[in-house]
């Protein structure tokens, strides 16, 4: 059997392994793959893609949880995500799986609307696909495995309040602007901040999906708005930016973010990050495969499995 080495955040832009032979070499960035004997109790190994949104560290916990579950099963996986954030090329991916005949595939869409088509031709070819951290909700998708993400708004808003005593003015980071989880995010956290506490928004910048655009963004937030109270992170890549900039400058002030990674649980330890609003990511990996798994066996699986919302701070971790 092929073992699968750790996923490292040097690789993630990178073709590792598998690739998936109708895509383009633009579109083969970051694709691997577990092969597995086959299981005697069916008459051929399932396969199952897993497409994130783009190539970042913060999607490494879920892949190393669903290679585990997917080799106790074996189960031959691939993950695959464009280097950046990229409509197109999450298409492309998920029209070469579908032709593929994979068994089941797993999405994160970067857009819900613009994605429904091809994930309504998986359903139509008899692939079951779930959707996971971000939904497509009018699609014919099976299930969505996350949380209430306008809910996970709220309660970073929450938190801030507390952590600002219902004062203070916040600067906002936030990822790809027509990512539907991170529209409800956002939705939560404004009408909670607007609607039931003092507490001023001066900005929300995006950084579509990129890295060196959420330094770039973060750093004019901070550069017009030299007295903010807090800085809130709607995505990872947000948060990363944050983890930078506040190690090179010695910031002092708050930091609040959504997902829990294994670099924001470093900054957290080390004060960089005052507050994580989790949606239990570590458990989606098992959870991907396992509903999968259930579809294939013709299993009734909830349109919705709610993986929960959880608190991290420097006081409760």
């Amino acid at each position: 059997m092929l073992q699968l080495r750790k996923l490292s955040a040097q690789l993630l832009g990178i073709l590792v392994i598998v690739l998936l032979a109708s895509c383009t070499e633009q579109e083969r960035s970051h694709m691997i793959g577990i092969t597995g004997e086959v299981d005697q109790a069916i008459a051929e190994s399932l396969s199952f893609g897993i497409i994130f949104p783009m190539a970042d560290p913060s999607y490494e916990l879920i892949t190393e949880h669903a290679e585990m579950m997917a080799q106790t099963h074996n189960i031959r996986l691939l993950v695959a995500a464009p280097d950046e954030a990229n409509l197109e090329q999450q298409i492309r991916i998920m029209e070469s799986m579908i032709r593929q005949k994979v068994d089941g595939i797993a999405i994160s869409p970067v857009d819900a609307e613009a994605l429904e088509p091809v994930i309504n031709q998986a359903i139509d070819n008899n692939i079951p696909v779930i959707c996971f951290e971000s939904d497509a909700p009018n699609s014919k998708r099976l299930s969505f495995i996350g949380a209430d993400n306008y809910e996970t708004g709220r309660q970073l808003g929450i938190a801030t309040n507390k952590l600002l005593n219902n004062k203070g003015m916040i600067i906002v980071g936030t990822g790809m602007s027509d990512m539907l989880s991170l529209k409800q995010r956002l939705e939560g956290l404004l009408n909670y901040i607007n609607e039931e506490t003092e507490i001023e928004v001066l900005q929300v910048k995006y950084n579509e999906g990129k890295k060196d655009i959420a330094i770039e963004k973060l750093e004019e937030m901070i550069n017009e708005h030299p007295h903010f109270s807090a800085f809130l992170s709607l995505d990872s890549v947000s948060s990363s930016a944050s983890i930078l900039i506040w190690k090179a400058a010695g910031m002092n002030r708050y930091v609040l973010s959504i997902g829990k990674t294994a670099e924001s649980e470093t900054a957290i330890h080390n004060g960089q990050i005052h507050t994580i609003i989790s949606q239990n990511e570590h458990s989606w990996g098992s959870t991907i495969i396992d509903t999968l798994m259930k579809a294939n066996q013709q299993t009734v699986i909830p349109s919705f499995i709610d993986m929960g919302i959880e608190e991290l701070n420097t006081t409760k971790q």
